[in-house]
């Protein structure tokens, strides 16, 4: 199946840019449907790349830029063999200390629309496109075959990230191997992910080594983690040697998990507290003194039509930790939002800060980390944006 540009519209593909947008296209083949290997070629029919079309704005993500190299089981078992290499040289294979990690990441292992985390002996797959759906049953033998005895069992779980409309219809369920085990270990913590009810994949993995950092700020420090969701940030908080932990969220499924890790991994806690509450709410509210605060919320932008107003909830959230923390308090704040941009996230905190009437130091920029590597030709990819700042 053939797709062509319009004149001049092939400049973004010529730069290794993986996307092409539907307003780029002049015409394409009869009969290509969704989820289809096209090939995409210039308006004086020269190849340009090879992907999965889909219906929307972005029309095809593009897979290969090599005219020879076709979609099949060989081309994913390389890149999955690429992906895990990475990972490697990362130290995070095979390593007992840390079992939880991004194999694959999208665009930043060059595989648009397919993300897995690997679990300790898991691999939990997300399809965001209908061609990695389609192509599903290449994607487990190339996993199978990558990491031989490594892997127990493959879980899907794109019930929730695939186009609604595409009409696939898919149940998240294990597609080879099932396991009970659900620990895994970050730095020496163990968690549970629960990938068959939680968010996302089960687990922020994205969050490890910013999980790390908090662990050297927390030694008597009083600590308020908003937006827990299980509790990451809290655990290494703890171990850390914080003065009390609170840990907020406003799921009462999260609070339970978050509750059933702290005693796993320090039994008879009586230092941590947890709360199922709205996070403005709670620091409207909030009594206790606290000298480090973690915000890490959810995604406020998920497309740039709602950015303006996703900034407003992200300064909003920010102001307010920066009235109700201690003078020489620690704040680590987050973005996952895509559209919002790291200059974006760093003007919005700057005018939160004014607002607050407070002095405010930068210790940290924060990123997402090497398993989740950013393609250099698709900034897109570099969604988390984190600072760390001395609050006077």
């Amino acid at each position: 199946m053939m797709i062509t540009l319009k004149a001049g519209k092939e400049q973004s593909l010529l730069r290794f840019h993986p996307w092409v947008f539907s307003g780029a296209i002049a015409r394409m083949d009869k009969g290509v449907e969704e989820g289809d290997i096209v090939e995409v070629y210039t308006s004086h029919g020269d190849f340009l790349a090879r992907g999965h079309y889909q219906i929307g704005t972005i029309a095809v993500r593009v897979l290969t830029f090599d005219k020879d190299e076709a979609i099949d089981e060989a081309f994913y078992t390389r890149r999955i063999t690429e992906a895990l290499e990475l990972r490697r040289d990362n130290g995070l294979v095979d390593n007992p200390n840390t079992t939880a990690y991004r194999l694959v990441f999208g665009e930043g292992d060059y595989l648009p629309g397919l993300v897995v985390d690997f679990y300790e002996g898991t691999a939990v797959v997300q399809m965001h496109s209908v061609g990695m759906y389609k192509d599903k049953d290449l994607i487990e033998k190339a996993l199978r075959t990558v990491l031989g005895d490594r892997l127990k069992a493959i879980y899907n779980k794109s019930e929730g990230t695939l186009p609604f409309k595409a009409g696939l219809n898919p149940v998240n369920s294990y597609v080879w191997g099932h396991t009970d085990s659900r620990e895994a270990r970050e730095n020496g913590i163990v968690f549970v992910p629960d990938w068959e009810k939680g968010q996302k994949t089960g687990f922020f993995v994205d969050q490890r080594e910013n999980r790390a950092l908090i662990e050297k700020y927390s030694k008597g420090r009083r600590v308020l983690n908003m937006f827990c969701y299980t509790g990451g940030f809290s655990m290494f908080a703890l171990r850390g040697g914080a003065e009390f932990v609170h840990s907020v969220d406003s799921s009462e499924r999260a609070i339970e998990l978050t509750e059933q890790n702290v005693e796993r991994n320090f039994p008879g806690c009586t230092n941590h507290k947890a709360f199922a509450q709205d996070a403005f709410h709670f620091m409207e509210q909030a009594k206790e003194k606290y000298d480090l605060i973690v915000l890490d919320p959810p995604a406020f932008a998920k497309h740039v039509g709602v950015l303006k107003n996703a900034l407003k909830g992200y300064r909003r959230l920010n102001a307010k930790a920066l009235q109700i923390i201690e003078p020489g308090g620690i704040l680590f704040t987050f973005s996952c939002s895509q559209v919002v941009s790291r200059e974006e996230f760093r003007t919005m905190v700057f005018t939160a800060a004014t607002q607050a009437k407070r002095r405010v130091s930068i210790l940290h920029f924060l990123s997402q980390p090497a398993d989740h590597p950013i393609n250099i030709y698709h900034p897109e990819g570099e969604y988390l944006k984190g600072l760390v700042l001395k609050v006077y």
